[in-house]
């Protein structure tokens, strides 16, 4: 009797394949979710007090500079 030739494609099945692309897309998702929060932090970490000083001097009573940025 001869030996039969598989016809199975080498490599990643397509079985394979769609749990990888899942995979990655959620490793995407990670990546992207982690960039981010990241960046969010970095700006609440430097535009909070300006944001502060903002709205403190577009508040009614109009204080000077000077006034926000004493502790007092």
């Amino acid at each position: 009797m001869a030996s039969r030739v598989s016809l199975k494609a080498k490599g990643k099945s397509s079985k394979g394949s769609k749990a990888t692309e899942e995979r990655s897309a959620s490793e995407y998702l990670k990546e992207w979710t982690t960039w981010t929060m990241r960046k969010a932090k970095v700006i609440t970490h430097y535009g909070f007090i300006p944001l502060v000083i903002i709205i403190g001097m577009n508040s009614d009573p109009k204080p000077p500079l000077s006034q926000l940025l004493s502790p007092v």
